[in-house]
């Protein structure tokens, strides 16, 4: 155990013994410590030439043109949609996309200013009456960038944070707290069959997404999912595989799970939504935690768009700021949230 791995030992016995304290402490150092560009809202900067792979415009979130708009105005390079407004107007996320897209481009001839690259993701979830690797050889034909391994209706979502009635068939419709085991296997979506291997279908998602090059997330996989994900990533040479949000409870990764992805070439993509108050991880520890990994495989995105979140830009500026302030050099945020998910969306 190297120098920077025993510390980040020791900074995870501190947290578990005096947690409040220490994040207090830790908190306190980098932001009398950092110093950035001077705001003046409502402009972003700091995010020139960010590319987030995990941008939220879908019902009751953010705005998908305003977002993208200001995205524009604040020199993002580019956002990839994981969820957008689509159902009743759209026959699916690829052509909602497409219309916020054209949207942007009357505004920006407008105005002037160099519009933002959009691309759009889909959950396997959205199966749309079709099996799903049916329905992702259709999306994939049609012109999507990206797929996400099942979400909020996976077995895992349910049986840890719950979900709306609903979508198991039971009135009245409201938030449920989190489902037994077995109910969540009943009603949710999961990924492997009896024997703990990637369903068929599954399987096949994941060759086609390597067929067509495209960025595949193991979204909110349990952790035997991971492995067996992670299997067919080596086994159809994917290069362009993410697991989001690590430190999320829906993964809880530790270092060393994190290292044995990465060296297969699974990006870590660190997000917003980690560091928030809602789920309060330290940005110390993430920092740490980075530069154990290596950067090479890491990336940095917002996971935001909620009313209790920044917009996708500020969460973007906030992430940057923060990894910043905590110890990543500018060359090491520049790489993680700009040359790294460039490299994923396969643009320059």
């Amino acid at each position: 155990m190297d120098e920077q791995e025993e510390y980040l030992a020791e900074f995870r016995l501190r947290r578990k013994n005096n947690a409040p304290h220490d994040r207090f402490l830790s908190s306190y150092k980098a932001r009398m410590g950092y110093r950035g560009e001077v705001l003046v809202p409502p402009a972003v900067y700091g995010v020139e030439g960010a590319v987030d792979i995990h941008c939220h415009a879908h019902e009751g979130q953010q705005d998908g043109l305003a977002i993208a708009q200001l995205a524009s105005a604040s020199g993002v390079k580019g956002l990839l949609m994981k969820s957008i407004v689509w159902r009743g107007k759209h026959d699916g996320p690829l052509a909602a996309v497409r219309d916020v897209d054209q949207k942007l481009r009357k505004w920006c001839d407008e105005t002037g200013i160099e519009p933002t690259r959009l691309w759009s993701g889909w959950i396997a979830t959205d199966t749309m009456g079709l099996s799903v690797d049916e329905q992702a050889r259709k999306q994939l034909d049609a012109g999507i960038n990206a797929i996400w391994m099942p979400v909020f209706r996976s077995a895992n979502t349910l049986s840890k944070v719950g979900g709306m009635s609903a979508w198991w068939g039971e009135e009245p419709n409201v938030w449920a707290d989190p489902l037994p085991w077995e109910k969540a296997l009943k009603v949710g979506h999961y990924t492997l069959d009896e024997r703990g291997r990637l369903k068929p279908e599954y399987r096949e998602v994941f060759r086609m997404a390597a067929d067509h090059d495209v960025m595949i997330s193991f979204a909110h996989a349990t952790h035997a999912e991971i492995w067996e994900m992670a299997d067919a990533v080596r086994t159809f040479g994917i290069t362009k595989a993410v697991v989001d949000h690590p430190f999320s409870p829906f993964l809880d990764l530790s270092l060393e799970e994190m290292r044995e992805l990465t060296s297969a070439g699974i990006y870590m993509n660190f997000t917003y939504d980690e560091i928030s108050p809602l789920l309060g991880v330290d940005p110390a520890e993430m920092c740490l935690t980075i530069q154990a990994l290596g950067t090479h495989h890491v990336t940095l995105s917002s996971d935001a768009g909620e009313p209790l979140f920044p917009n996708t830009v500020e969460a973007l500026r906030l992430l940057r700021a923060h990894m910043r302030a905590f110890g990543l050099t500018d060359d090491e945020v520049h790489e993680t949230s700009s040359v790294n998910p460039s490299r994923i969306m396969g643009v320059d």
